[in-house]
């Protein structure tokens, strides 16, 4: 019995030795304790002794929970850093989801390498939400010899509830402590006739379904639509303060003619519609607020109609998703391609000058102020060719006068200048431009720098980089 106590006695607890040391000191316990059932002369020592072997149970499992926590402390850190960086890889090309996954998968492997060895792992990565965020699936699982003489011979590194699974959520404003006005400029052109129109529907209503985000108490969401094709479309309750009162039903024009062989002078009458063009004057190329000498060019067209119809009437901020959506619906196809009437009224729509036209919940908020980005998407699918006289009649028509700003080309890129210097960030997007030149030049100009501008072959090519211009406006944040 002595013996037995003596070696008992000698038994070091240490974190080297008490796996191996446990499993003999209950093996010898067992028979030392039928041994000592009937010496009452021991009884001291036999308590000391299975105290002994209890703590030394007690310590051997604090190891395999230490062990434990160590390796779920890694793993958890792994896999935020690994949905991060998918996540990220994921917000700079959105169409390379197995390259995401592989960037997720490449930082978990890199993170873990220190970690000790488990009995397995099958952790894995993927985006979720429409691909708007990045998540972990699978668990890990590490031994425990000590634990397992409790027939608990593993633990899961992540809860099996699945509330450990990480999740980066590409964050749009609210969530990134972000206010955003977004004006988005769509051509309706004759040339977007066929599935071009319905893609371009696609694509908008995608961009507003991720950039629009429900709760707006603490930070705000807002989008913009100025559609636009041979003229613009003003509501009628904006009409009076864009172009003033007081105009003119038709208009006369003169101009030389031949009758009957003889030379002569005619006449051309041009009737006042409800849409407006350019700008003319010191502010043409300019946000200035609209009024007394800074008025938009109403439209006069022969039959005193215009091309855009209500239904393509510019629509001011809003983050009204489903009335964003409906709206974009139901644009229709139109005439030509003014794409500096568009492009001024992207601007338009966002500038803080031009905050008295629009309703109170649509008013831009002034340059400058902390945590707004202001943002103006401006896509086409072709070269810009319609500009206006000062009358306001379309160059070319019978009777009109030269263009009093110039061309269309000419007056988008001047325009585009004024947004960039007030801070205005302008990203472009060409869609089925083919080899024309003039319209890439002029996109290319007008973007902010050469990773704004986007030239979409077709209608998914489209879609992805109205998406890819979302995702750049996103911040990421894990969400678990």
């Amino acid at each position: 019995m002595s013996a037995v106590v003596a070696n008992t006695r000698r038994a070091k607890c240490d974190s080297a030795t008490v796996w191996a040391r446990v499993a003999r000191s209950i093996a010898g316990a067992k028979a030392g304790l039928q041994r000592f059932a009937g010496d009452g002369s021991g009884d001291v020592a036999v308590l000391f002794a299975l105290m002994t072997i209890v703590m030394c149970l007690f310590m051997g499992a604090a190891i395999d929970v230490g062990r434990w926590l160590h390796a779920r402390q890694q793993t958890r850190s792994a896999v935020d850093a690994a949905v991060l960086a998918g996540a990220r890889a994921l917000q700079l090309d959105g169409s390379n989801l197995s390259g995401a996954v592989a960037a997720a998968q490449n930082f978990y492997v890199e993170n873990t390498k220190t970690r000790m060895t488990l009995l397995s792992d099958s952790i894995t990565f993927k985006a979720a939400d429409n691909s708007t965020a990045f998540t972990a699936e699978g668990n890990a699982y590490i031994e425990t010899p000590i634990l397992g003489l409790a027939n608990v011979t593993k633990l899961p590194l992540l809860a099996t509830a699945g509330t450990d699974y990480s999740k980066a959520v590409l964050a749009v404003g609210g969530n990134a402590e972000l206010s955003l006005e977004i004006s988005l400029m769509l051509d309706i052109s004759g040339s977007m006739s066929g599935s071009k129109l319905d893609d371009m529907k696609a694509a908008a209503k995608d961009l507003v379904d991720i950039v629009v985000w429900q709760d707006q108490s603490s930070y705000t969401s807002k989008v913009a639509i100025a559609p636009f094709s041979t003229d613009i479309a003003v509501p009628s309750s904006m009409r009076n303060s864009v172009r003033g009162t007081g105009l003119p039903a038709s208009k006369s024009l003169s101009y030389s003619c031949t009758t009957k062989g003889k030379k002569g002078t005619c006449s051309a009458t041009y009737y006042l519609s409800p849409c407006v063009v350019e700008r003319t004057g010191a502010n043409k190329y300019s946000d200035a607020a609209p009024g007394s000498g800074n008025y938009v060019m109403a439209r006069y067209t022969s039959n005193g109609t215009c091309s855009q119809p209500s239904t393509a009437e510019v629509m001011p901020l809003s983050s009204d998703k489903a009335a964003l959506k409906t709206m974009i619906d139901n644009l229709p196809l139109a005439a030509s391609t003014a794409g500096h009437l568009g492009t001024a009224w992207a601007w338009y729509l966002i500038s803080p000058n031009w905050a008295s036209v629009f309703p109170a919940a649509s008013q831009p908020a002034a340059y400058g102020t902390t945590s707004l980005q202001k943002i103006a998407i401006l896509m086409t699918d072709g070269e810009y060719n319609t500009q206006y006289d000062a009358n306001g009649v379309k160059t070319g028509s019978t009777g009109a006068g030269s263009a009093a700003n110039g061309s269309s080309v000419v007056q988008a890129k001047a325009l585009c200048d004024g947004m960039k210097g007030q801070g205005i960030t302008v990203y472009t997007v060409g869609f089925d431009l083919g080899g024309n030149q003039t319209a890439i030049d002029t996109l290319e100009y007008c973007a902010t720098n050469p990773g704004t501008f986007y030239n979409a072959d077709d209608g998914e090519e489209l879609k992805q980089a109205f998406r890819d211009i979302a995702l750049k406006l996103s911040s990421l944040y894990l969400s678990k």
